[in-house]
């Protein structure tokens, strides 16, 4: 008799994107291309493409509520990832779906803008966030944008970002992956900062995950993939640290292939 095969399960907390780069459907591209089994708790639909965001239609709070629930219910996925999450009432929805079944490791993108400047998150919204998500999650994937709308820092330095990060900790953050893709050089640099653990004269712990820039237009879903990526590879077992590095370089590599791929007239998707 063949024993069945264990698998690990990832549960994705996202709005659609309609021109598949980005959202629920880079989750799912990026979970299927990494071994995880992805389910989906979809947040919003987007009208959008590789030229920007058109229209945006967020669903029913209880019907958030009853997809995650539904998945918790049957699949049992051990690490969510969220991402898009639209309004106040869709917020308070996955924060009780997620206080009612605890997921074993929680990955929070905070979507707040998408990379055409179209502001996906309400201000309401976004303090909510900071309020009953951040203190569950295990980590936070803001980029730099998104790091000075939750912290209002410029974050023109590494004291700076030091001292953002501890704005979060003190909101009951346990650790930051702050993305630096934003940043312009010849190689791209993400920090980590971690909480819990402290160096002997009590400073934050962080480490550096250093990446060649890919020279490309086609970078649509870089956030979205590199936090499912991060979440996949937590649910196979990796320790954070080993997590990200392989999501990094997942990524990496995701947007080398995919930039003499012509898709769309805009920013055009990572190859998952």
């Amino acid at each position: 008799m063949n024993q069945s095969k264990s698998y690990p399960k990832v549960l994705s907390i996202a709005g659609s994107d309609s021109s598949g780069g980005a959202g629920i459907q880079a989750d799912l591209k990026t979970f299927s291309a990494l071994g995880v089994y992805g389910a989906t708790a979809i947040t919003a639909i987007t009208a959008q493409n590789t030229q920007g965001v058109n229209s945006q239609f967020a669903l029913e709070p209880q019907m958030v509520y009853d997809q995650i629930a539904a998945v918790m219910d049957d699949i049992e996925p051990s690490v969510v990832k969220i991402g898009m999450l639209s309004n106040t009432a869709i917020v308070e929805a996955v924060a009780k779906a997620l206080h009612d079944y605890k997921p074993s490791f929680i990955v929070l993108d905070p979507v707040i803008v998408s990379s055409t400047g179209h502001r996906l998150l309400s201000i309401e919204a976004q303090e909510t966030i900071k309020e009953k998500l951040i203190p569950i999650a295990d980590l936070l994937t803001p980029n730099i944008p998104e790091m000075k709308a939750l912290t209002d820092s410029s974050l023109s330095s590494l004291e700076e970002k030091k001292e953002a990060a501890q704005q979060l900790f003190n909101l009951g953050a346990k650790a930051i992956l702050l993305k630096g893709g934003h940043e312009e050089g010849e190689v791209k640099t993400d920090v980590l900062f971690v909480g819990q653990q402290t160096t002997d004269n009590g400073q934050q712990t962080l480490s550096m995950f250093t990446s060649e820039t890919v020279v490309t237009k086609n970078t649509h879903g870089t956030g979205c993939t590199l936090s499912s990526a991060i979440a996949a590879f937590i649910a196979r077992g990796l320790s954070l640290e080993d997590a990200i590095s392989e999501a990094k370089n997942y990524v990496t590599e995701a947007i080398r292939a995919g930039a003499d791929i012509n898709i769309g007239k805009g920013i055009g998707p990572v190859n998952h």
